[in-house]
């Protein structure tokens, strides 16, 4: 007996409609698929995959399969000399820009194993046809089906009107994760959604309470006299790599990167919020001076540089918010708070301690601190008193990260 054919015409009337303004794409393709699967198209597996504006990403796929929903996948740089896209459905339809189809019932042992692993799965038939974007860029459209006898003609026919309805909703899903990745990349995750939620304007911002850190390398200046730039560059990537992986776990974000220098905060509100902050800043940066010890480790035996640095902690109020000229802002933090808490960075090499905090800073932790005494930094009316941690002045000074 045959089964009754499907209209597509109510899906793509869907999404026109309410679709579109589904804003996450897992939510869009799981509500998609269920109204596939309700207009009785024969769907088994759906997946979307567009190019991505991404240092570590190059596509973003999104798979869906009936029973589980859909997911997103992460494909690195460099995944067109891999075997997983080399002989692929994929590069044959970017290739040739058409739809490819294959059956999966049918293979030889020479097809890809993308298609030997859909088939080992379940699959039957399996199409792949283009989303084609403004930008002459194109977003991959596959479908799978489990039915015995495969897609009809018809079937074919509907995907690709589909497939016409889909593309200018997925252009404006692949701008907005462009726009976002781009935002979250150079100016930080919190900065970036307030950006997107309209921030935009020069003084604009808002007045927070955060713990604020300060990080300088030691002798760069003249390490960029003496380096080829390809070792000053792997350098600086590996000492705001270590940084990185060591603060943004605990709530911190890497608001700004100065030259060899970072600016970051980790925000905070309440008293309690406050001295959690505070700890998962000090505790980030005892990670990261014990991680860099193990790579500097390796660095002395292969005759390179030591990579060593300060950071200032402190804590207080600032204003969060965009500066700049009319046409070229930054969004940043600005206040007494911000060039203290450089100051006290700049301690570190006169101090000859790698960690220095302020009072303020100190007095949210419950750790046995010393204090440095007053001291008088550049800018700042009157001196200030300076705290380090116990532990840290009582190791060797062969053990400890060099300030000098």
């Amino acid at each position: 007996m045959r089964r009754a054919a499907w209209r597509v015409q109510p899906v793509i009337d869907w999404l026109l409609r309410e679709g579109r303004l589904i804003g996450d794409p897992l939510a869009l393709i799981n509500a998609l698929a269920e109204r596939m699967t309700a207009a009785g198209a024969p769907v088994w597996r759906l997946r979307f995959s567009f190019a991505s504006v991404h240092p570590q990403v190059a596509m973003w796929a999104y798979v869906w399969m009936r029973g589980q929903g859909a997911k997103l996948e992460r494909v690195g740089h460099g995944f067109q000399s891999t075997e997983a896209f080399i002989g692929s459905p994929a590069q044959r339809l970017i290739q040739t820009g058409a739809p490819v189809r294959y059956r999966l019932t049918r293979l030889k042992a020479s097809d890809h194993r993308l298609l030997h692993e859909l088939a080992a799965m379940g699959g039957v038939d399996y199409t792949l046809m283009p989303l084609r974007f403004s930008d002459a860029s194109l977003t991959l459209f596959g479908v799978t089906t489990d039915r015995a006898e495969g897609f009809a003609r018809g079937d074919l026919r509907k995907f690709e009107l589909l497939a016409e309805a889909l593309s200018p909703v997925f252009e404006v899903v692949k701008l907005r994760r462009v726009a976002k990745t781009l935002l979250d990349t150079y100016v930080g995750r919190r900065a970036g959604e307030r950006v997107l939620q309209g921030l935009v304007k020069r003084g604009d911002g808002e007045t927070i309470h955060a713990a604020l850190w300060f990080s300088d390398l030691r002798d760069f200046t003249a390490l960029t006299e003496t380096l080829p730039a390809d070792k000053v560059l792997a350098m600086l990537n590996a000492y705001f790599e270590h940084v990185d992986a060591a603060v943004t776990p605990r709530g911190g974000e890497i608001l700004r990167f100065i030259g060899d220098a970072m600016l970051i905060v980790f925000p905070a509100q309440t008293r309690r919020e406050i001295d959690a902050a505070c700890r998962a800043a000090v505790d980030a940066a005892l990670d990261a001076f014990a991680n860099l010890a193990t790579l500097n480790h390796r660095r002395h035996r292969a005759g390179e540089p030591q990579i060593r640095f300060g950071v200032g902690l402190n804590v207080g109020e600032v204003i969060y918010g965009n500066v700049g000229a009319p046409d070229r802002l930054d969004f940043t933090v600005m206040g007494p708070a911000v060039n203290r808490t450089a100051r006290l960075e700049g301690l570190t090499k006169t101090l000859g301690v790698p960690l220095l905090m302020s009072a303020e800073f100190a007095a949210h932790l419950d750790v046995p601190l010393r204090s440095l005494g007053a001291q008088q930094m550049k800018g700042v009316p009157r001196a200030q008193e300076v705290f380090a941690l116990e532990a840290m002045l009582a190791e060797p000074r062969s053990a400890q990260p060099s300030a000098a």
